[in-house]
């Protein structure tokens, strides 16, 4: 059995976009949420923070001169989008689901409230936070480990698209790139090796939650990573 209950599971949106590489592949969302099933159906309690790197990105925002507030709105508005449609997937498949949005938008998402969304994961209802914190200039990276801390969870398992662990430099450039199993986040930091932002790896190593980050392409990776399986990195306090 594993040692986690409760995670914070956090899905990058690039990979919802599938083969298409930009908006939503429901195929692809499909099956990323029956991999949150076979975790849900295991009886972890699940927070999931969803990227929305597949409908907009920030370097977008700079090749017409958009000032960084407006767009980090456009982006949180993204991920939104992309909890709403994780979420319906989910209950499709017969996964007790709710989205909750850090932005006032009643009409679409119940808003986010601490006690209410910790009463929903005692209840056993996945919960898929969109809108980031609310806030411009902070990363849904820097969300995952804000929920993380706020719902008392025992890991952020940081599902990546297609990167498989952290390496002491890029591997896609780098041939003799070295793999590392387990490294703190102060030696992350110090390394800099940007894997996750800094503010999200300052605020997990302030609040003593540990990190395992994996590549979400691979069946069963998110489950094996729940189950504290030894794939991909882990970050450690």
């Amino acid at each position: 059995m594993s040692k986690y209950k409760r995670i914070i599971l956090k899905l990058s949106g690039e990979a919802l976009a599938g083969k298409q590489n930009q908006g939503i592949d429901p195929i692809t969302v499909r099956k990323f949420a029956e991999e949150i099933k076979k975790v849900h159906d295991e009886g972890f309690e699940i927070g999931i923070i969803v990227g929305g790197g597949n409908i907009w990105r920030g370097r977008q925002a700079e090749a017409i001169g958009m000032d960084r507030a407006s767009a980090d709105y456009m982006g949180m508005l993204g991920t939104v989008i992309n909890a709403l449609a994780l979420s319906n997937t989910l209950i499709q498949i017969g996964v007790d689901s709710r989205p909750m949005t850090s932005m006032a938008i009643p009409s679409v998402a119940e808003p986010y409230l601490r006690n209410k969304a910790l009463s929903h994961l005692r209840k056993g209802k996945v919960l898929v936070f969109g809108g980031g914190t609310g806030n411009p200039f902070f990363s849904t990276d820097t969300t995952a480990s804000l929920r993380a801390a706020e719902m008392n969870a025992d890991v952020i398992l940081m599902a990546k698209n297609g990167v498989d662990a952290v390496y002491d430099s890029d591997p896609k450039t780098n041939p003799n790139a070295k793999r590392i199993n387990e490294i703190t986040y102060v030696e992350l930091i110090n390394q800099k090796l940007e894997v996750i932002d800094l503010t999200a790896a300052a605020m997990c190593s302030d609040n003593n939650i540990d990190t395992i980050l994996f590549d979400m392409n691979v069946e069963d990776n998110i489950k094996r990573a729940a189950f504290g399986e030894n794939i991909g990195t882990k970050i450690t306090c």
